[in-house]
């Protein structure tokens, strides 16, 4: 099958290649996906640069999201699977067959069935972005019931899981903030739901959304240093601010304020989730979408051979969902 790959950590130029390697076979638990789109996303970018890990024993194909067909099935996997369009997730966690390629091989698990009637694009667009989320507004393990009537704040509401977690807290019946750094940002954030949509570079943030509600019950939130103080402003007992991102210096966290507030911090990230928590996100994420609840993200189009282009604009911030067709 025709593959992109790397065998050492590096700049996208440096260690990329599409190469011709031979199609793997699913074991014991797995399936075989015939991929038509795989997801970009920038915990792609940053394994393949080296700012999460080592580099492969022997070669890595990237990405963690995709959509596709199943065309084959291991031992123990439910044959009907066969010929099933599915959505897949964590790809390439310790495997080193992700989805940019023709073939894909996984954990059943990790394929999702996607909705007849959905778009390759939305089964490209799901997998970490939707399911981080999901696993932002579950935390703590309670039901997405716990959100109805509640007030959630997204920050950051026109990026991918900024997109999701608008729409999925609008499906399980909150009220939902988010702020936004354009007005282009802003219309992507209202077509997703959200119910008030504030620049944070304006001067009157704060008073914006206090105009709106008193306090918000949940967070999510992607960058934590940025936005503590207008978190806090905005918090109250039983708060919890979700945190999926990182930011290149370590906020100083206020224990007191925090204490005081009853207001807690979940950190997330997916790859160390339970595997309970990770199904119960994997499960709204899919419900959700049977619903007709989510929708795909802007989508800019690269083919396999031009994946190093592809990480580039992923690199620098490109709005929307970069997609590769194999």
């Amino acid at each position: 099958m025709k593959a992109a790959l790397y065998r050492r950590t590096g700049p996208a130029a440096e260690v990329l290649s599409v190469e011709d390697v031979e199609t793997p076979e699913p074991g014991a638990g797995e399936v075989r996906v015939r991929i038509t789109g795989s997801g970009v996303n920038p915990t792609d970018w940053k394994t393949r640069a080296g700012l999460t890990g080592q580099d492969p024993e022997t070669f890595q194909i990237p990405h963690q999201d995709g959509v596709g067909v199943v065309d084959a099935v291991g031992r123990g996997v439910d044959p009907s699977l066969a010929g099933q369009r599915v959505w897949l997730h964590l790809a390439a966690f310790r495997n080193r067959y992700g989805t940019a390629a023709e073939y894909a091989v996984v954990p059943v698990g990790r394929a999702v069935p996607l909705p007849g009637d959905a778009p390759d694009e939305l089964g490209a667009c799901l997998g970490v972005p939707a399911v981080t989320a999901a696993h932002c507004l579950l935390v703590r393990g309670e039901g997405r019931e716990a959100l109805r009537d509640r007030t959630v704040l997204v920050a950051g509401g026109a990026g991918a899981v900024g997109h999701y977690a608008i729409e999925l807290a609008k499906h399980a019946g909150a009220r939902v903030v988010t702020t936004v750094s354009s007005d282009e940002k802003g219309e992507l954030a209202r077509a997703a739901g959200a119910d008030l949509v504030v620049n944070y570079r304006e001067p009157d943030v704060l008073e914006r959304i206090q105009g709106f509600t008193d306090r918000v019950d949940r967070v999510v939130e992607v960058a934590l240093g940025a936005n503590l103080e207008l978190d806090l402003a905005l918090a109250g007992a039983g708060t919890v601010i979700a945190v999926y991102a990182n930011e290149p210096d370590d906020p100083v966290i206020p224990t007191r304020r925090l204490m005081v507030a009853n207001t807690s911090i979940s950190y997330v990230l997916l790859y160390g989730v339970p595997e309970d928590e990770l199904a119960a996100a994997v499960s709204w994420t899919a419900e959700a979408a049977g619903a007709g609840a989510l929708s795909p993200l802007p989508v800019t189009r690269y083919g396999l051979d031009d994946i190093v282009a592809a990480h580039e604009a992923v690199e620098q911030g490109a709005v929307g969902k970069v997609i590769l067709t194999p």
